[in-house]
């Protein structure tokens, strides 16, 4: 499969993660569902660690081989996780307090402020159709709050709107933390992906015990999208290291193609979930896409 089909299928997985996150927090804290689907994400993966610690050499490719890391690298994914999972709090919360097809497009802002962190980070300086595409998504960010006090959302004031913007830039701040893991301590993808997931579990366990003790707390209540919100991540982010990692690939297009993903976990919001204003909640998201692709 070609590199932009594997990239599209990436995204139509993000938009459907999202979906199931949203159905799964409806009537259930964030703690049990945040650990449940990390938790399943953690299996999938557990059998390959076994596998390497037995049999390395008898692994159906070398890529699986994830056990092979020094302390310090260990260490170093230790660090991931524990941005990932602030990241994902606030992001459960956040898509918990607010509807989709407002959640969603929030998060896909995050290009934005990973070039706002790199510049005052690394001081890099974006060109002007960069500063262009940054203008749009501020634009178009800033029609949302319009449209969000039809719905009562105060964006000045929101919790739910702040625990998005906080788990969008963690978001970033993580991406940039991803491109030193990956390129400069050459840490191999799979072995990110596997032990952040394996190590967010575990960081979690104290969070849902406490929880567990919380007398105040709503009872849980099983959803069969909590695994697969798990499931549906993997593959999402399988499919996009295929795809980057075929010669003819372009990063610069796989970039907004998979931001993308917010069509279509807004489709589902205002078709499944019935959420209202589709006419004006469409133009800002296409001007988020908009600037999205001026920044590609």
């Amino acid at each position: 499969m070609s590199w932009l089909l594997l990239t599209v299928a990436s995204a139509i997985f993000l938009g459907f993660y999202d979906f199931f996150k949203k159905a799964a927090l409806r009537n259930n804290d964030v703690t049990p569902v945040l650990f449940g689907s990390v938790a399943a994400s953690s299996l999938v993966w557990l059998p390959f660690v076994v596998w390497a610690l037995i049999a390395p050499g008898s692994l159906p490719h070398p890529s699986l081989d994830v056990v092979h890391l020094t302390p310090i690298e260990h260490l170093m994914l230790f660090g991931k996780a524990a941005i990932v999972g602030s990241s994902w709090v606030c992001g459960y919360h956040g898509l918990k307090a607010l509807p989709l097809s407002i959640a969603t497009p929030i998060r896909a802002t995050g290009p934005l402020w990973t070039i706002a962190l790199a510049v005052f980070l690394f001081r890099e300086m974006p060109s002007g159709r960069q500063w262009l595409g940054l203008a749009v998504i501020l634009a178009a960010f800033f029609a949302f709050t319009f449209v969000g006090k039809k719905e009562g959302i105060h964006f000045h004031r929101d919790k739910g709107v702040f625990l998005m913007i906080g788990a969008t830039v963690l978001g970033a701040l993580s991406a940039l933390y991803d491109k030193f893991l990956l390129q400069s301590a050459t840490i191999p993808a799979t072995a990110v992906q596997a032990w952040f997931t394996i190590d967010l579990a575990i960081l979690l366990v104290p969070a849902l015990v406490v929880w567990h003790r919380d007398r105040s707390r709503k009872p849980f209540h099983w959803h069969w999208a909590i695994p697969v919100i798990g499931f549906t991540l993997l593959a999402a982010d399988l499919l996009y290291f295929i795809a980057i990692s075929q010669p003819e690939a372009l990063i610069s297009l796989i970039s907004p193609v998979r931001r993308s993903s917010v069509i279509v976990s807004f489709l589902l919001g205002i078709f499944l979930f019935r959420e209202r204003h589709l006419a004006a909640k469409s133009l800002c998201v296409a001007g988020i896409i908009g600037g999205v692709l001026l920044l590609a």
